[in-house]
């Protein structure tokens, strides 16, 4: 079967086989594999040509390429067509080949047009022949042959694709088939109408074929009979050009690279909200025939990775439709088609949901233990503690407490940053503010700089077993909550300001600073380096110009140098320091960081104010002795850590010339102290506040009043009652 045969004497051949070219001067397009110089051009010329594979588009010149190598080389050429051609042709074509190579050592180029419409056991019996050298493949295709042709073959072949014309390739096939006096139509005076030819070109869309048959329809239908006489004159206006090519040639296979092509532009209109592109897509693609339920598919996926929570209406308006859609079929369906599509193309857009990808990427990374406290307790409770310290959100206000969730190694780790679209806009906030709060609970239980700070409140942050059981309630991320917005509320804060957050370790007042000051700049001070590193991550789910400059203290919780190169407005710290020499330092500290009309806010809690254990005892007797050693205690100047209050820190703060303000907060939490916590208050080995009340009720005494806060505090959370006063200062 030879496809490149002369047609039979006499007879009419259409132009665009008349016009197909005979060398490579005459071929047109794809130049990126045949121009000057180029590999395929330098092996057909050399008659060096190795098995080969032509992907792309009908009417690009596949076939046309193989007939151009067939005149040019010296080899014996056969052709199948894989339609017609069946397991005996290949034999038979195999078996000329064998014969030119034993005979006439000549070479045999097969040239299979639509190779990919061979099953895969004509394939396979093709390749040990071409494996041989027996045969040099040259087989064409309008799929892609990686997917669709065998693998042993494609990886002997080189595989060329080739692209749909451009318009000026195609204007330039138009222009030799209208000058060629042998083929085309140079012997008659062929014009055209303006922008008919032009017309033509574009409905072509990039296949020469197409061009060369309408070319012909509107040039041999406008004259009474063809062929006239030598220079005729024959003038197409527009409308024989449209009629000539009636409409542009959808290019859309369901099954090929055109189907994938045509679906991705549909579902990137989609994602940019385009819904003019969208509808002339999904058009496209129902023309061709596509199924309605791979559309449908596709616009579920959409619904959740381009929509997502931006609109979580989105998946559910897309389902319905589908469904409908089953109802009622075509082609009433195509109304549900276009809801869905148009719905997707005008909602807001989050792309949140790929925040798994990231959580895999570090699922893959480290192999992170479960926290204790979220093991499972029903099988190793008793023996190991597992389960001990988790707290049952709905038990709690807003069914929501502050745990830890997270592995240890990735606490501070941020897969979901909520976009600001639509409905993720509006729990963007929520959601920020609890993780912030999380966090800061987290990070706070590890501070062991703040172990000390308000007597009886804090643990060292050593035990893993413990960490969690204090916490019972969501008292301590309410009172979190209630101190940063104190904090911030009564600072004169403007969205331009420069804002220092001295102690940013919990990251509890840095992130409120950024959103409070957006147009400002927002820096922070960490007492340890392993914060800094927590703050840094967390910031990286930011924009780069939204993220703080971070710094450390020096060990000693000073500051030596200044690590920033502005001023700043307002410098906001919670608990800066434990005496009152040491809030004295940080303000000194934080003088030579202000800029004119700056001011310090900061919060801190008085042992002398904060909470009193004797309120938790139950008998009458006990709350009376040691309420009443527990005062001299807090009150004893001796004790200067614990006895300090905020009346001796205004004055002194007055007598270094600062401007004092300040005001307080009364606050009231449940939490359940543990076991590690009441250990050390209790030991007056550790603690000073416990070899006082021993020196001053005895041991009989202590041991009574220890076991009876002992048990109350391990079988409820109780109230605990003590007093923040907030400062602004300023020179």
């Amino acid at each position: 079967m030879n496809l490149f045969s002369s047609a039979t004497p006499g007879a009419h051949e259409p132009l665009a086989a008349r016009m197909r070219p005979r060398s490579l001067d005459e071929y047109i397009g794809q130049d990126h594999i045949i121009g000057e110089g180029r590999l395929l051009r330098r092996a057909i010329q050399a008659d060096q040509l190795t098995s080969v594979i032509f992907y792309g588009p009908p009417g690009t010149g596949k076939t046309t390429l193989a007939r151009v190598i067939a005149h040019h080389t010296k080899s014996n050429f056969v052709t199948l067509n894989a339609v017609l051609a069946g397991v005996q042709q290949i034999r038979d074509a195999i078996a000329a080949a064998e014969e030119q190579r034993s005979l006439y050592e000549r070479k045999t180029i097969l040239f299979v047009d639509e190779v990919h419409r061979w099953n895969r056991a004509q394939q396979d019996a093709l390749l040990p022949w071409v494996e041989n050298g027996t045969i040099i493949l040259i087989g064409a295709t309008t799929e892609n042959p990686f997917f669709e042709v065998n693998k042993a073959l494609v990886s002997r072949s080189r595989v060329f694709q080739l692209k749909a014309l451009t318009s000026a390739d195609l204007a330039r096939v138009a222009q030799f088939a209208l000058t060629d006096k042998e083929r085309g139509y140079g012997r008659w005076n062929v014009s055209f109408a303006p922008d008919a030819l032009e017309h033509l070109v574009q409905t072509a869309s990039g296949d020469a074929r197409s061009l060369l048959n309408a070319l012909e329809l509107a040039i041999e239908s406008s004259v009474p009979s063809w062929p006239p006489a030598d220079g005729t004159a024959i003038a197409i206006d527009r409308d024989t050009a449209e009629e000539s090519i009636q409409q542009r040639i959808v290019l859309y296979d369901r099954d090929g690279d055109y189907h994938y092509d045509v679906i991705s532009a549909f579902i990137k209109s989609l994602r940019g909200r385009d819904p003019d592109a969208a509808l002339y897509w999904m058009a496209r693609m129902l023309v061709a025939g596509e199924d309605p339920h791979f559309i449908f598919r596709r616009m579920l996926i959409s619904a959740a990775e381009d929509t997502g929570l931006a609109d979580p209406m989105a998946i559910v308006v897309v389902e319905s439709c589908a469904a409908a859609f089953d109802r009622i079929g075509l082609p009433e369906g195509r109304f549900h088609l276009t809801q869905a599509a148009l719905y997707l193309a005008t909602a807001p857009k989050s792309n949140s949901t790929l925040a798994f990808f990231d959580a895999i990427a570090s699922v893959e990374g480290e192999d992170a233990e479960v926290p204790n406290h979220l093991k499972d307790g029903n099988r190793d409770k008793e023996g190991f503690g597992h389960g001990e310290g988790y707290m049952y959100p709905h038990a709690y206000r807003d069914h929501w407490a502050a745990q830890q969730y997270l592995p240890s190694s990735l606490v501070g780790r941020v897969f979901y940053t909520p976009s600001k679209q639509g409905h993720e806009g509006a729990i963007r906030q929520e959601v920020l503010t609890r993780r912030e709060l999380q966090i800061a609970a987290i990070l706070e239980e590890k501070d062991e700089s703040r172990a000390e700070g308000e007597m009886l409140t804090f643990s060292p942050g050593n035990s893993k077993r413990n960490q969690w059981v204090k916490r019972l309630d969501s008292g301590t991320s309410e009172s979190l909550l209630r101190i940063r917005e104190a904090l911030f509320d009564n600072c004169a804060l403007a969205r331009h300001h420069r804002i220092l957050v001295w102690g940013a370790d919990d990251g509890l007042l840095i992130w409120e600073a950024s959103r409070r000051a957006p147009e400002g700049f927002v820096a922070g001070l960490c007492r340890r380096e392993q914060a800094l590193g927590e703050l840094e991550q967390y910031a990286r789910t930011l924009d780069e110009l939204d993220r703080p400059q971070l710094a450390v203290l020096d060990a000693d919780g000073s500051l030596s140098a200044n690590p920033f190169t502005t001023p700043f407005d307002r410098i906001i710290a919670r608990d800066p320091a434990l005496t009152i020499e040491g809030i004295l330092a940080f303000v000194l500290a934080c003088q030579i960081l202000l800029g004119e009309g700056g001011r310090i806010r900061f919060s801190v809690r008085q042992p002398a104010r904060g909470m009193r254990i004797s309120r938790l005892a139950t008998d009458s007797t006990l709350i009376k002795a040691v309420g009443d050693a527990e005062e001299r205690f807090f009150t004893d100047p001796a004790h200067k850590r614990f006895s300090w209050t905020d009346k001796e820190l205004t004055g002194q703060l007055q007598k270094k010339g600062f401007t004092v303000n300040k005001e307080e907060i009364e606050n009231t939490e449940l939490r359940r102290p543990s076991t590690q916590d009441l250990e050390r208050w209790f030991d007056p080995s550790r603690s000073t506040y416990a070899r006082y009340l021993v020196e001053h009720l005895g041991e009989d005494t202590m041991q009574r009043f220890t076991g009876e806060i002992l048990e109350r505090c391990l079988k409820e959370a109780v109230p605990w009652n003590y007093t923040i006063v907030l400062y602004t200062v300023s020179l």
